[in-house]
């Protein structure tokens, strides 16, 4: 009896593993179907201890002034809408950037599933990091959106690397204690952004208060993705990252 039990906890654990594990096949389809459409930028490959080899698009910005991780939200890749004009965008702004793909989910999974994924993206975040430092950078700053900014959160509230200096948090659904991240942070969204990014904004507010460099901006008419909004949005980003990178 012990022994059949052992066998149905093993199953039931190995049945949970696999529903929370990222989806490295369907990660696999976003790289074929990006990397043969990549115009700006290089696709670089960049490794887990597990093996896994993940997707990143690498534009260097010449005489940068500070390079920038790139983190895309839910579900998607890292050339996808505003996060595909932020990374190509900002190294015109002297930004080198590096968008990374981060741990996706079956198409149908909820956000609250993705809470499973937040230790492999801090590890991701990590690997990104080091690799920017590894090509001579001592400046570093993350530009994260919707589930992004809740990966990034992960990684910076956590022992980030004191290279990373600056953070543009945009659209993060989340109650985020910027009081735990030891940089400055712009947090940035819409006036018609989602609901749970409204009604956590006096609360993410709060938590700025007193941290130099940092502030709060809602954007007037934008939406979540800021939509037809693609040159606003990149003038913001690149103003406030200037203050920070002088």
């Amino acid at each position: 009896m012990r022994t059949l039990w052992m066998i149905v906890l093993l199953m039931l654990t190995s049945s949970t593993f696999a529903a929370d594990a990222a989806d490295y096949a369907r990660e696999k389809k976003w790289a074929d179907e990006v990397v043969p459409g990549v115009v700006v930028g290089d696709p670089i490959y960049l490794e887990q201890p597990n093996g896994h080899k993940f997707l990143t698009l690498y534009t260097p910005a010449k005489d940068a002034r500070a390079a920038l991780v790139i983190v895309h939200g839910m579900g998607i890749h890292p050339d996808w809408g505003l996060i595909g004009v932020l990374r190509s965008q900002l190294p015109d702004r002297g930004y080198t950037t590096l968008s990374v793909q981060m741990p996706v989910l079956d198409n149908a999974a909820k956000a609250a599933a993705y809470t499973a994924t937040l230790p492999e993206a801090a590890q991701r975040l990590k690997l990104a990091v080091d690799f920017l430092k590894a090509k001579g950078y001592a400046n570093i700053g993350f530009v994260s959106h919707s589930m992004g900014s809740r990966m990034s959160y992960e990684y910076l509230s956590a022992r980030p690397d004191p290279a990373v200096k600056a953070w543009v948090a945009i659209g993060i659904p989340i109650r985020a204690d910027y009081r735990k991240v030891n940089m400055p942070v712009l947090d940035l969204y819409g006036q018609n952004d989602l609901p749970d990014v409204l009604n956590n904004a006096a609360a993410r507010k709060a938590t700025l208060q007193g941290k130099p460099g940092s502030e709060q901006m809602q954007v007037a008419r934008a939406d979540h993705f800021f939509t037809d909004m693609d040159s606003q949005l990149v003038d913001i980003v690149a103003t406030y990252l200037n203050q920070q990178f002088k």
